[in-house]
């Protein structure tokens, strides 16, 4: 949304959210320490200057006390550094319901729990799910200080969402257990790699598999118009037995139960970092013939029932400290170009992210609408059997 069952189960199924629906709260009242004296809500705050001030938002932050999130394993990019910053900078509390969740599982959350004291504060969400979600009318308008320098194709310009850290679909493996580990999609057909290649999830509802379709669209004479060869792609794959519905976790990867994972670059290098103690030589190759690099994204509840927690914790993720904490996990921060040119960038950090060459292109927001619509109606049919 274990470098973690990586919202796949990201973007995997309802998870714990069924269990976290018992626990029904009566509707959330208003809270003073919400309010400035002079009456100026966070929950409407479309800026920190619009709340008085930075101080102001630390202020009433620190009153709340609490940020509830959802769907952030700690070893995701890097999350868990990002949390405990957090928690020891303010003195808030960071509650993480089903980190393993996917992206759809947080839309479902906010949807079914609006009013309620437990809903999520904050969301991280796979970019097309970000785009649902504004759609929907579930996030708050919400200019971190930082906005500006957010590029403008990484943003809603309204301020409803904005990209926060991205990298590129990557093919991970296992070099004690394959041979030859595949570098490019053509590879993954190969019979030597037969019941080994898994995605993270389900594309219909993780960001990360989503973009190892799109990827595969790409590498098989697709485009952002057309993800339709990714479905073909895939059939084919499990037709000539290779994709396993396994999805692919640390866990699974550590069995040897998936021994090829197509993922994001920076949970794939988290990997390789991970399993080094455990013997696991994991290697990872972007792959030139399907290169695709997506961001997620950033949001704020509507309905927050800590909105100024909710704010802070979105200016602390778009802070120096918050977008190199990223950079750490492997993860190419929104903000990137311009800590660079700013001289505020960690050299070190981005020394170590995986190679790849070019400049990166992302699918519009229409392009991702009719992909999601393609995938939702073919997915289960192109793996089934």
């Amino acid at each position: 949304m274990s470098v973690s069952p990586p919202r796949s189960a990201v973007l995997g199924g309802s998870l714990a959210v069924l269990a976290a629906l018992a626990l029904s709260a009566c509707g959330a009242a208003p809270d003073d320490a919400s309010t400035t004296a002079d009456g100026t809500s966070a929950a409407t705050a479309t800026s920190a200057a619009d709340f008085g001030g930075l101080d102001k938002l630390v202020e009433a932050a620190k009153k709340e006390g609490t940020l509830n999130a959802i769907a952030l394993p700690r070893d995701w990019a890097n999350y868990g550094a990002l949390i405990d910053g957090f928690e020891k900078k303010y003195g808030i509390t960071i509650e993480v319901e089903n980190p393993d969740g996917s992206s759809q599982d947080e839309i479902n959350a906010v949807t079914t729990r609006q009013g309620q004291d437990r809903a999520p504060d904050v969301l991280d969400l796979g970019s097309s799910f970000a785009i649902s979600a504004a759609q929907q009318d579930l996030l708050a308008p919400y200019k971190v200080e930082a906005y500006d320098d957010i590029p403008e194709s990484q943003k809603d310009a309204q301020a409803r969402w904005y990209n926060d850290y991205g990298g590129y679909v990557s093919i991970g493996c296992d070099a004690h257990r394959v041979k030859v580990c595949p570098t490019t999609f053509k590879d993954l057909l190969k019979p030597a790699y037969k019941g080994q290649v898994a995605l993270n999830g389900n594309p219909t509802k993780s960001g990360s598999a989503f973009g190892g379709v799109y990827a595969a669209a790409l590498a098989n004479g697709g485009s952002f118009d057309d993800i339709q060869p990714g479905l073909d792609f895939f059939a084919e794959l499990k037709k000539n037995g290779n994709y396993t519905p396994v999805e692919s976790t640390p866990a699974t990867v550590e069995k040897g139960e998936t021994p090829i994972s197509i993922d994001w670059d920076y949970l794939n290098a988290g990997y390789a970092d991970e399993f080094t103690s455990k013997g696991v030589d994991w290697q990872v190759a972007v792959p030139a013939d399907g290169q695709f690099s997506q961001y997620y994204s950033q949001a704020i509840n509507k309905d927050a029932p800590h909105p100024a927690a909710a704010r802070l914790w979105q200016e602390y993720l778009y802070s120096a400290e918050g977008q190199n904490l990223w950079l750490a996990g492997y993860a190419r921060p929104a903000l990137m170009p311009a800590m660079e040119q700013a001289g505020t960038l960690d050299a070190g950090a981005a020394a170590k992210l995986p190679e790849v060459s070019g400049t990166p292109t992302f699918p519009t927001e229409e392009q991702q609408n009719t992909a999601k619509t393609v995938l939702a109606e073919g997915w289960a049919k192109a793996v089934s059997g």
